[in-house]
């Protein structure tokens, strides 16, 4: 058994990382956040498009992570531990994880340019309003997602879980 765990720490370990740091990435994407909002609120008119370009890049990044290098990561440890179940929990999971993506590849078009992103400036507010909702849903899932297909598999979860 304790090879069993060395074995897996070894394969998996790197996963922490990976998490580590997209959780990196995420909090950086939340303080541009609120950066954004509390620009929009102070002064509409003088939010630039530097400022919206530095929030939409980091949601792009976050989200790529996430699609290209997080989700798929932890989908292979299920698979190697073979977690049929935590499989199908995560299928529903991504499932529910493209609509908050669909809603920021929406912003990021609208926001693109700077003829698009002038036009746009008086939506911004209601955007922002959106994406906080979408991001609060994103991040509880993307939590979940976690906690079932890699904290499972940690080797103090099945140390601990395992019969004495």
């Amino acid at each position: 058994m304790l090879e069993d765990c060395k074995n897996a720490l070894e394969r998996w370990g790197g996963v922490h990382t990976l998490i580590d740091r997209w959780l990196e990435q995420r909090k950086s994407l939340l303080v541009s956040f609120i950066e954004l909002k509390e620009a929009c609120d102070a002064e509409l008119e003088a939010v630039s498009k530097t400022r919206v370009d530095t929030f939409s890049e980091l949601l792009m990044d976050y989200i790529s992570a996430g699609h290209f290098e997080v989700y798929p990561q932890l989908a292979e440890e299920a698979k190697a531990f073979g977690d049929e179940s935590a499989l199908v929990i995560a299928s529903k999971l991504l499932e529910r994880l493209e609509l908050s993506t669909e809603l920021a590849l929406e912003f990021e078009t609208d926001f693109a340019t700077p003829l698009r992103c002038q036009r746009n400036l008086t939506r911004l507010p209601a955007w922002i309003d959106r994406l906080a909702k979408a991001l609060n849903e994103r991040f509880m899932l993307e939590d979940q997602l976690i906690a079932r297909l890699h904290a499972a598999h940690t080797p103090q979860q099945e140390a601990s879980s395992s019969p004495a």
